[in-house]
């Protein structure tokens, strides 16, 4: 889905440009961080007609630039971390509010041998998904609605150093979710953070605080799921650009605090056929559902269901990426991130919440994944959930057990999700997986490859709170 005023053709663009002397572009990488750079306009029109070389380094290493610990397939010492090709996408054309009003577009990365994507490369992943959607589902168009929680610190890039990233001070004290009084204390800046972003080309469809010392939830506007992925990718640039003007930083990590709730990175997802019709939705209700919970889902909705449901336990990674997801997890219901594959009618406990009729209209029925952090790379995170519902409705998957507060249905007897990388990445890279049947293994080594190394740098560090309960008294 393109942006408003995005050109079609060179012609278009060179008029788009007419007054400006360069461009901004940007692609992402595994861990979501936009690697980019500035062209000149003579430079960027070259690039449009045939792409242009980019580093694979940016393949090659991890969100703090070290290489990783073991040398992985797109980028290495081997292929000399050799260019790839970066692809201009038109249709996502911005312009900066924070940054001269300059043009803006993201890239994707190509194979410089094949000319597709190459394997990791988080929007091209995503692309082939939603290609899959089409040609499986009748060129139906898959949509999706991301949900961010974030903390806010008065501090700058130098105030944490100096503090070495602990006793910050938060933008505002104590849990105001909700509030309408929270946000006058730092009003300029949180109206930026909606006025710029709806000037960025990013719809909001709801900003407020939530529970805990200066934290926002930011729900951004239902679209096409590449779209929104793009949405949410440049949101967290434009918060954090927000901020930085104002001597804040906001943060998206996943549980800055061991006794606070953490930063969810909630899902929506539906399919949506050529006519404008929702998919998942059963107006009517369904006699043969496999629950009373999945009543109004079409029997295609339920298949999708069915192939999250079973899929969950292995693409953990690609939901929850980093170390500290994790920590959000472990408590499970007690801080409203469930740890295990679970599913209900509006229900916020469980993994994946079904919202439909009779709550909602039957156009609104979608499912809610709840597992994810705000952490998690929102290109990965899509192409995880959509490629479970396809091979669901392809396989005609149904579901394994009922809903949450079915009879049986317990936290005993539920299959638990992983509660550390370590052992998500195991699940998610064993031989058979349903990650490898989904998305290939070249893919699945890499990725893995990735976070084994960031498990790697884990074990290796020595915390602070090791020290404080061992230096002494051991």
């Amino acid at each position: 889905m393109a942006t408003e005023n995005a050109p079609t053709n060179l012609e278009e663009l060179k008029e788009l440009l007419k007054d400006d002397i360069k461009v901004k572009v940007a692609g992402v990488d595994v861990d979501g961080v936009l690697r980019g750079k500035y062209m000149s306009k003579s430079k960027f029109l070259s690039a449009v007609k045939s792409d242009f070389g980019f580093c694979s380094v940016i393949f090659g290493w991890d969100l703090h630039d070290e290489t990783y610990s073991r040398e992985l397939l797109i980028s290495n010492k081997a292929n000399g971390y050799r260019d790839i090709l970066a692809r201009i996408d038109l249709s996502t054309y911005r312009r900066l509010p924070f940054e001269y009003n300059l043009p803006f577009f993201l890239l994707t990365f190509l194979d410089p041998d094949t000319k597709e994507p190459v394997s990791a490369c988080p929007r091209g992943l995503l692309g082939r998904t939603m290609d899959k959607v089409r040609k499986l589902v009748d060129g139906a168009d898959g949509l999706a609605g991301v949900e961010y929680e974030y903390f806010q610190f008065k501090e700058t890039p130098e105030s944490l150093e100096k503090k070495q990233w602990t006793g910050l001070t938060a933008l505002t004290p104590g849990r105001h979710g909700y509030s309408v009084l929270r946000p006058l204390l730092n009003n300029e800046y949180f109206h930026d953070l909606h006025n710029k972003a709806e000037a960025f080309g990013i719809q909001i469809e709801a900003h407020h605080t939530e529970t805990g010392p200066g934290v926002f939830e930011t729900a951004l506007a239902y679209t096409n799921a590449l779209r929104v992925s793009d949405n949410a990718i440049l949101f967290k640039l434009l918060a954090k650009t927000a901020g930085v003007n104002k001597g804040i930083i906001p943060s998206f990590m996943a549980k800055p605090y061991g006794n606070l709730p953490g930063c969810s990175g909630h899902i929506h997802v539906s399919l949506r056929s050529p006519e404008g019709v929702n998919l998942f939705a059963c107006p009517e209700g369904r006699s043969d559902a496999a629950f009373k919970d999945t009543k109004y889902l079409s029997e295609l909705g339920e298949q999708f269901l069915a192939g999250v449901v079973r899929g969950l336990p292995d693409i953990m990674p690609m939901l929850c990426p980093t170390i500290n997801s994790y920590k959000r997890l472990v408590a499970g219901e007690a801080f409203w991130a469930p740890n295990m594959a679970s599913y209900g009618y509006d229900s916020r406990a469980a993994s994946i919440r079904i919202i439909g009729p009779p709550g909602v209209a039957p156009e609104a029925t979608r499912f809610e994944v709840r597992v994810p952090g705000a952490d998690m790379n929102p290109f990965f995170a899509l192409g995880a959930v959509f490629a479970l519902g396809l091979r669901g409705i392809e396989q005609k998957l149904t579901l394994p057990y009922g809903p949450v507060g079915a009879p049986g249905v317990t936290p005993q007897t539920l299959p638990k999700l992983a509660t550390d990388l370590d052992a998500a990445v195991q699940a998610f890279k064993r031989e058979g997986s349903i990650a490898r049947e989904c998305f290939g293994d070249e893919f699945v080594d890499h990725f893995a490859g990735t976070r084994e190394h960031e498990v790697n740098v884990w074990k290796q560090a020595v915390t602070s709170w090791e020290v404080e309960r061992y230096l002494e008294l051991a």
